[in-house]
């Protein structure tokens, strides 16, 4: 990997610098309400045309090197990193929004954008740390994810999602015809019942009632709850609105994100009943290079699925997975609006079906 790539992943925080620039265009300009749309614009505006003018990064690195490359500290403290800025940034964001008279377009504004930031800088971060073997690394995922309300995803994920996924039995697998916007409530719901119900039936097998402590849902709620209480006691109810508000589009941004990730694809069914393994061509990939730096390499999914444990830095990117057509901030817009969505994909779902046969 070229050391200018490698000082690129750096971009990830170039995210909640969005927050932090909104408020200042905001004082420029004393259009603060709409400067609060601000992050949201940088990242479904300005980053995919800045996608699309920078084009694609197929370079995958060399095999022989992929053992040196993944040990490299440099990879793995930005990820660490993550989670100082993160806190720090939530803080000053809802002190600011707290101490600013906003109208209801700016409060909305507001946060939706802390929102979509800790989707990216808290979740998909999480998402990388949360399949390492270190217990500091998945410690950190862990508390990410309390930090947006959305613990239950580090186990629903790992057990349910990477065990089911591109099956009917996954809830974060978009069905073939599925709109986003009847996946996301549905996601959310079942994701988050499937990591009460999954830790339920890991501490039955020990022969461990549901309450207890080593209930890992148990800790990262009562961790929650210790957040919810801090932001209420620094400032109010405002603060723990915030707090909550912020964490649920978090979430929602995560589950668009998931819709995308696997929306039509399917694992066959086998004779015996079990589904095929998964394989790179059960995810749909993105090379576009900018978001790539930004979302640590996410978007090279299907290599992701495929070796799940290894570190973004040396996911591969295969040419016959099924390709998106932009990066994940392209399709998020695209998502959203569902006649767009089903006119762009669902060919491409077909065509890379009939490819299959």
């Amino acid at each position: 990997m070229s050391r200018l790539k490698a000082l690129g992943f750096l971009f990830v925080f170039l995210v909640p610098a969005t927050l932090p620039t909104a408020v200042w265009l905001g004082a420029q300009t004393g259009w603060i309400n709409l400067a609060a749309w601000y992050p949201l614009f940088f990242l479904f505006v300005m980053l995919p045309l800045t996608d699309y003018i920078l084009g694609h990064d197929p370079v995958n690195i060399a095999q022989t090197d992929e053992r040196k490359i993944s040990q490299q500290v440099w990879f793995k403290a930005l990820t660490l990193l993550a989670l100082p800025v993160q806190c720090a940034v939530l803080v000053w964001s809802a002190f600011w929004f707290a101490n600013h008279e906003l109208s209801p377009i700016g409060v909305v504004g507001w946060l939706f954008s802390q929102g979509i930031v800790g989707g990216i800088l808290a979740i998909n971060t999480a998402h990388e740390l949360i399949h390492k073997d270190e217990r500091l690394e998945k410690a950190f995922g862990g508390i990410l994810l309390t930090t947006v309300g959305y613990y239950g995803f580090k186990i629903e994920h790992l057990r349910g999602h990477h065990v089911h996924v591109s099956t009917p039995e996954d809830a974060s697998s978009a069905r073939f015809g599925q709109s986003v916007w009847a996946f996301m409530p549905e996601a959310l719901y079942r994701n988050t019942k499937n990591a009460w119900k999954l830790e339920a039936e890991r501490l039955q097998k020990l022969g461990i009632p549901v309450l207890h402590w080593r209930n890992e849902m148990l800790g990262w709620t009562l961790l929650w709850l210790a957040f919810c209480a801090a932001f209420y006691l620094m400032l109010g109810w405002i603060g723990l609105g915030f707090f909550i508000a912020q964490g649920f589009f978090a979430a929602c941004s995560l589950e668009i994100i998931n819709y995308i990730e696997h929306y039509g694809l399917e694992r066959k069914k086998l004779a015996d009943g079990r589904y095929e393994r998964t394989t790179h061509l059960h995810s749909w990939n993105s090379d576009y290079a900018l978001s790539n730096l930004l979302l640590f390499q996410l978007q090279r999914h299907s290599d992701h699925h495929a070796f799940p444990k290894r570190r973004y830095a040396i996911l591969r990117h295969h040419e016959d997975s099924p390709q998106l057509p932009g990066g994940y901030a392209a399709m998020f817009v695209l998502a959203l609006c569902t006649p767009l969505w089903h006119r762009v994909m669902d060919p491409r779902v077909r065509k890379f079906k009939e490819q299959l046969a």
